[in-house]
């Protein structure tokens, strides 16, 4: 297994033990709720069944451009929503382009400073690749393009949100659930950061942002190991879009967290996917048949901490900020400092070194073996809007009918309780 030996360092400025990690915002904490941005893909679902089988509603899906475009992304979204009957839960789609950085842009640093063994939507174009089954990469002027072969999971039949954008959404909750509503970022920051510049309380107003991405000190492990470690320590969610970074990062959210080299720590196995497999269902088939045994649980990682903080088991309080100097060789990465030696405008950030990774795993098998279901995210709408709405008499019986009438419930009809 590659855990954070590949690095090779440990953070030791302000390291503390998860008990004494900074409390998060809890101005109105009766209830949470969350807002999942992510490049989508086939087996890119587990972060939202992590969260569905937790207490934090999830209020939508936002689609980022980061490893394919963004409308790709949208729709493995609806698709992998669709095979657990779960299209309750909405899609909205985010940016196409980054704020400044372009496929061409993105070369040219290469030719410079050395070509990634990732590259994501700005790997180079491949028609072969994408008709055989490979999400759409380059080709900028046909970027909403959506490639049908990709989708292992089958193609959706639902559609997207058509109201408004992932960053409008974004500004309108955060409105709607001062200090309630986590932002889960595990792709480009370009909504994030479209949100931080249209609305300036919009960060504040939020309970928290979690990114994965901030990889340290991996530059010694990308020259002397295999191309795959390079790989897994390469910061591509950044680096598609450092200035949108760098916006998101020093934001006011009253807490940041920073999932980078943690994310490296629990590896795919093929033990761990037979056990998953013990139970059969489309996501843990779809997980057993192609999440494959390469890779580490990224976008988990980082969703379960969100879940759960107490899963951190050692954590580093530092100032943090983004390269944004397109002649750096170091464009798109990160870089931390203690609070006597910081420069201006960068902001304190909660780095993650390491999690319980037994109970990790534990949760994540759980999430995918049994998911939530629609019945379940309809209720949880349904006690809001009677319960904490205040609600009476025909429209309390409207919001009943709305909400808790939608969605299989699979439970004998002896054990559902009473809604509202």
């Amino acid at each position: 297994m590659k855990v954070l030996q590949t690095v090779g360092f440990a953070l030791t400025a302000a390291s503390v033990s998860a008990s004494y990690l900074p409390q998060r915002n809890t101005s109105n904490s009766g209830k949470r709720f969350a807002i999942l941005d992510n490049d989508w893909s086939a087996t890119g679902f587990i972060p939202m069944l992590i969260t569905q089988k937790s207490d934090i509603e999830i209020l939508a899906l936002t689609s980022s451009t980061s490893d394919s475009w963004q409308k790709q992304c949208a729709y493995h979204a609806l698709a992998t929503l669709e095979i657990g009957n779960l299209s309750c839960i909405p899609v909205y789609e985010g940016a196409t382009y980054p704020l400044i950085n372009t496929y061409e842009r993105f070369q040219a640093w290469e030719m410079i400073h050395g070509v990634l063994p990732w590259e994501g939507v700005f790997a180079h174009y491949n028609a072969t690749a994408e008709s055989l089954g490979s999400d759409p990469t380059a080709d900028s002027s046909n970027a909403n393009r959506v490639t049908a072969s990709a989708f292992l999971e089958g193609y959706p039949n639902t559609t997207t949100a058509a109201n408004k954008s992932a960053a409008a959404f974004m500004i309108e909750q955060v409105h709607k659930y001062p200090g309630q509503v986590s932002i889960y970022a595990a792709g480009a920051l370009t909504n994030i950061a479209l949100a931080v510049r249209l609305d300036d309380q919009f960060a504040a107003l939020a309970k928290e942002l979690i990114i994965m991405g901030g990889y340290l000190d991996a530059n010694l492990i990308q020259a002397t190991g295999t191309v795959n470690q390079a790989d897994i320590s390469s910061d591509i969610n950044l680096m598609i879009d450092p200035e949108s970074a760098k916006i998101a990062i020093t934001a006011s959210f009253p807490s940041i967290t920073i999932a980078g080299n943690v994310a490296n720590q629990v590896l795919s196995t093929q033990d761990f996917l037979d056990e998953i497999y013990q139970v059969q269902n489309p996501y843990t088939k779809l997980i057993y048949d192609h999440y494959g045994t390469i890779f580490p649980f990224w976008d988990e990682t980082a969703a379960a901490i969100m879940v759960d903080p107490t899963l951190a088991t050692n954590t580093s309080v530092v100032y943090l900020d983004v390269d944004t100097a397109y002649g750096s060789p170091n464009y798109g990465n990160i870089h931390v400092y203690q609070k006597a030696l910081m420069p201006p405008n960068v902001r304190e950030v909660n780095y993650v070194n390491s999690i319980d990774a037994t109970r990790f795993k534990k949760m994540l098998k759980e999430a995918v073996q049994y998911p939530g279901t629609c019945y379940e995210w309809f209720r949880q709408r349904c006690r809001r809007c009677t319960t904490h709405l205040n609600l009476g008499g025909s429209e309390k019986e409207h919001c009943k009918n709305m909400c808790c009438n939608h969605g299989d419930d699979p439970r004998p009809a002896t054990t559902k309780d009473t809604v509202g």
